[in-house]
């Protein structure tokens, strides 16, 4: 940046330099006897054009270097922070907000950079040499052609304020159709399913609609600075016009000097104007500054102030809640759970909808927080751990397999690199993906396309357990990891999670009752609190709510 606005500076003292040549030019180059001179003058008039050329592919190189570099790094700032977020916060950003801040804000911001150099090397010092050589000719003249500079005062704080907020409107209208995008492409589905197409795009239309009047009404807010510049500049060059041309007219002053007089105040035209464009670019930078700013404060994952690193553990912990309570905004979840699932064993987790089955999984891989109450896993107290030595003791499989468009390999991996072949072709192999490597061109670097599309629902579960089996973590988290797949895709998924639960600690939620008749323990969650315990024979004698919903799915 120091070198750009060196760069910008030697250009724009170019131009008081050519202007100050034109006195010269005109005085005695044209008037008698000049013939002798106009050789070294058209050559000093000829450097300053080569000079000017070659800043100006210096100076341009250099800006876009920084531009790029500053928003590249940005970008990977806003990235790294977004992704210490907590859970909570995916829940109130969606998506596509999120891609806009990191992508179209410092897209908006990028340029500025380029602006400020451009406008504080080259425009000021610019307009600093041609003001120079126009107070050196004539300060009156000078004083002539800013008489209407004091009437852009007033309308330029009013179209800073407006401008900003037009800016903030036309970032949140970005936002929007991002937002929108991003919903319309997950879900096309159900989009074409449901014969969709038009409603989405009535929809998409209005969204563009909005995004367009704020772009069009910040447009015109960014450039009516520079047009009221360009009139109150009219007005100067007819005052100095009226006043000098008469000088001229009666001898007081030479042609020589009315025209570099002239010539210079004509220079100063674009860069007074590119800084009343400063203005208005810099409103427009900021409002996607103060976004980018208010993502950056936003808080991240809370540090555990009494973590510690991670203690020798068993093979398998057992996991212990104590009087755990747990809501969402306004929407309690837990009351007060208590269970313990011991260590090297399946224990099941079943209940109606909303009991808060699916948050305990939260709670164990700290997605979550407890309001209150104590998870313990072997012995030791959740809290005491790091989130990243927390999350490194579950492996997790649902029914809801999430793979990136990366190979299948990458998708196993999920950055271990360090993983040697031979352990990588054993949990292929115990994840019943030999097969499918088999048929597939490139095997394991064969791509998975756009969240998982090349791959069936079942060869997407075998993935997931791959992924858990490389992990090796010491518990396991399966959350209903068949009901979604036909009897035979079931059975070769469920022989491989027989694999990958051998001598683990097990947790199981489910919703197909028959999956868990051999759990050693099963948990039956009703608002947010363990109403019964038991195997499934001692469940059913009892008669209760697990009966209920067992006989439920196998009235017939």
């Amino acid at each position: 940046m120091i070198a750009a606005f060196i760069v910008m500076a030697v250009e724009g003292s170019t131009l008081g330099l050519l202007s100050w040549m034109i006195e010269p030019l005109f005085d005695r180059v044209f008037g008698p006897d000049g013939g002798g001179e106009i050789l070294w003058v058209g050559l000093a008039i000829l450097g300053l054009f080569v000079l000017r050329a070659i800043t100006t592919i210096v100076s341009r190189s250099l800006l876009t270097l920084v531009s790029v570099r500053i928003a590249s790094a940005m970008q990977v700032d806003m990235l790294a922070h977004i992704l210490r977020q907590s859970g909570g916060f995916f829940q109130n950003h969606p998506p596509g907000a999120l891609m806009d801040r990191v992508q179209g804000d410092t897209t908006a911001v990028q340029g500025i950079w380029q602006t400020v150099i451009v406008s504080a090397g080259r425009d000021i010092v610019a307009l600093i040499g041609l003001f120079a050589v126009a107070i050196a000719i004539d300060p009156q003249w000078t004083l002539a052609a800013l008489i209407g500079a004091p009437l852009l005062i007033v309308p330029a704080v009013v179209l800073q304020r407006y401008l900003r907020r037009k800016s903030v409107q036309l970032r949140e209208a970005t936002a929007a159709r991002s937002t929108r995008l991003d919903e319309i492409f997950h879900g096309i589905n159900a989009i074409k399913l449901n014969r969709l197409e038009t409603y989405q795009s009535t929809r998409f239309l209005t969204t563009v609609r909005a995004l367009n009047r704020a772009y069009s009404k910040s447009i015109v807010a960014a450039q009516t600075m520079p047009a009221m510049i360009d009139i109150v500049t009219g007005l100067g060059f007819f005052a100095v016009l009226m006043l000098g041309g008469r000088e001229v007219a009666e001898g007081e002053r030479t042609v020589g000097e009315f025209m570099s007089f002239f010539t210079a105040m004509t220079l100063t035209f674009q860069p007074i104007r590119r800084l009343g464009e400063v203005a208005g670019t810099w409103q427009i930078a900021a409002a996607s500054l103060e976004r980018i700013f208010r993502l950056l404060d936003t808080d991240t994952e809370e540090r555990r102030p009494d973590a510690q690193p991670l203690p020798a553990a068993t093979q398998s912990p057992g996991i212990e809640f104590r009087d755990v309570h747990f809501a969402y905004p306004g929407v309690p979840v837990l009351n007060g759970l208590s269970f313990t699932a011991p260590a090297g064993r399946m224990t099941a987790i079943v209940g109606p909808s909303g009991a808060g089955k699916s948050t305990i999984f939260h709670l164990l891989t700290a997605l979550a927080e407890p309001v209150a109450g104590d998870i313990l896993i072997d012995g030791h107290p959740a809290t005491r751990l790091t989130l990243p030595d927390q999350r490194a003791l579950f492996a997790t499989v649902s029914q809801d397999t999430a793979l990136f468009d990366e190979s299948l390999r990458e998708n196993i991996l999920l950055g271990r690199p360090d993983i040697p072949e031979d352990r990588l072709s054993s949990v292929t192999q115990a994840a019943q993906l030999a097969d499918l490597l088999s048929t597939l061109p490139g095997g394991l670097d064969a791509p998975a396309g756009p969240r998982g599309s090349a791959l069936s629902g079942g060869q997407r579960q075998r993935i997931a357990i791959a992924r858990a089996l490389v992990a090796d973590a010491p518990v396991l988290l399966l959350d209903e990891a068949t009901s979604a797949l036909d009897s035979r895709s079931e059975a070769a998924v469920a022989e491989a999670l027989a694999s990958l639960a051998k001598g683990r600690t097990t947790l199981v939620i489910a919703h197909r009752l028959s999956t868990v008749r051999e759990a050693d323990q099963i948990l039956v969650l009703d608002k947010g609190r363990v109403v019964e315990q038991g195997r499934h024979d001692d469940l059913i004698a009892q008669g209760g709510l697990y009966a209920g919903l067992y006989a439920l799915q196998f009235k017939d």
